[in-house]
């Protein structure tokens, strides 16, 4: 396998459904894609290429169509620098997400896991946040022309989060036709993720306790006695919520970089700083 077999990268964003989009390609016979984001123009990119190549599976991928998905390759300067120059007839899919949704997503996501604490406001107020993950995760202009500046616009295409929920298998068609592919890709069964905030996870608190168990736990993670365990412990988080007075002024960070995110696009994003 060489560089030039890679034909298409899902690049982000994070939170953004795209392990939903990669989960339906991977379901058409046509399409080989690796499980974990590589992350390979992002973090590990002075491992070189043949690391990069050792990560996709052996065998005969000729009739296939190879690509891969890392969330971090669209907030990451240098990528579209070094994917131009490593794969310059790649095409790229990104799918957006309101970045207010987006950063508070992230946000919760992190707090489930106990990375971050319940000062929402240290986290996400662009008075005191000072970029960070969270919010520099949702510049979608400013990182989609690092793209722009390097390919075509012909060789990018651009989804919506927001349209899964309404048109799914449209979305899947338009990603269908981007990459030249015969018979239609499915929609994926759903899988159990923690997304909904109704559903028991283990606490922010007691996670950190126990995260130097986790290699020895990992062997009986799928056992009844585990799960049997973690019910015990496990229960509904109570999130910090996102309130009206931080939503606007989130609204207010990223309004003018939703302006020329539609400006530069043709497309309407002004439903994504509405009110709520």
């Amino acid at each position: 396998m060489q560089l030039e077999d890679i034909r298409f990268l899902i690049v982000g964003a994070t939170k953004s459904a795209t392990t939903w989009l990669q989960q339906s390609l991977q379901r058409h016979p046509a399409v080989y894609m690796p499980d974990p984001e590589l992350h390979y123009f992002s973090r590990y990119y002075d491992r070189g290429a043949s690391w990069y190549l050792s990560q996709f599976e052996p065998g005969d991928h000729r009739r296939r169509l190879i690509g891969e998905k890392s969330n971090s390759y669209m907030d990451t300067p240098d990528a579209a620098g070094r994917i131009r120059r490593d794969l310059p007839q790649v095409q790229l899919i990104a799918q957006l997400r309101n970045p207010i949704e987006r950063a508070y997503s992230d946000y919760c996501m992190l707090y489930r896991r106990g990375e971050v604490g319940r000062d929402i406001e240290q986290y996400l107020d662009p008075r005191v946040a000072d970029g960070g993950r969270f919010l520099n995760g949702g510049l979608y202009y400013r990182q989609l022309c690092g793209f722009l500046e390097v390919f075509p616009a012909d060789r990018f295409l651009i989804l919506l989060f927001e349209d899964i929920r309404t048109q799914p298998q449209r979305q899947l068609d338009m990603v269908g036709a981007f990459l030249k592919l015969e018979g239609d890709l499915a929609i994926p069964p759903a899988e159990e993720k923690v997304k909904d905030k109704t559903q028991a996870v283990i606490g922010p608190h007691l996670r950190r306790i126990l995260s130097p168990l986790k290699p020895l736990v990992k062997p009986i993670r799928q056992t009844g006695a585990f799960a049997a365990v973690r019910s015990l412990v496990a229960k509904e988080l109570n999130y910090p919520a996102l309130k009206p007075d931080l939503r606007s002024r989130l609204i207010e960070y990223y309004a003018g970089e939703v302006e020329q995110l539609g400006k530069s696009t043709g497309r309407d994003f002004s439903p994504w700083l509405e009110a709520r």
